[in-house]
């Protein structure tokens, strides 16, 4: 097994940003909220799934979490999105793009760009299924 260290050295290797492998480590915003107000899921054409928890109060995102199968840009993603939508509305939250998710995260590496998406996909169809209820 690989230590810390060594996983965040492979990271760095495979073009990670710093603020991406941080993410990645921490896992930040991994997990569930119990009794959220918007849940559901994406799978990506790669085959990576998430899972977006929203915990809404008056229209604002005041909390967000996510479960994810799949590789250290969809958990980065993940956790870039969770952080960036807390505070937001969802009509705010729902305008965010990929390309603001890979910016905020300071890039990812090229074969990992479609993870940002992911994320966005996954947000969009929790937002969604909020709307519908």
């Amino acid at each position: 097994m690989t230590d810390e260290k060594g996983l965040v050295e492979l990271l760095r290797k495979a073009g990670y940003p710093e603020k991406a492998i941080d993410y990645y480590m921490r896992k930040l915003n991994v997990g569930v909220i119990e009794g959220a107000e918007a849940v559901d899921s994406f799978t990506g054409l790669c085959g990576d799934s998430m899972r977006m928890y929203l915990k809404v109060e008056e229209g604002v995102i005041k909390d967000a979490k996510f479960q994810a199968i799949g590789c250290a840009g969809a958990f980065a993603s993940g956790s870039a999105l969770t952080e960036m939508v807390k505070g937001k509305t969802l009509k705010e939250a729902e305008k965010i793009t990929e390309h603001d998710v890979i910016k905020d995260l300071e890039g990812l590496p090229g074969p990992k760009l479609h993870c940002a998406r992911l994320s966005v996909d996954a947000l969009r169809k929790s937002i969604e299924s909020y709307m519908k209820r």
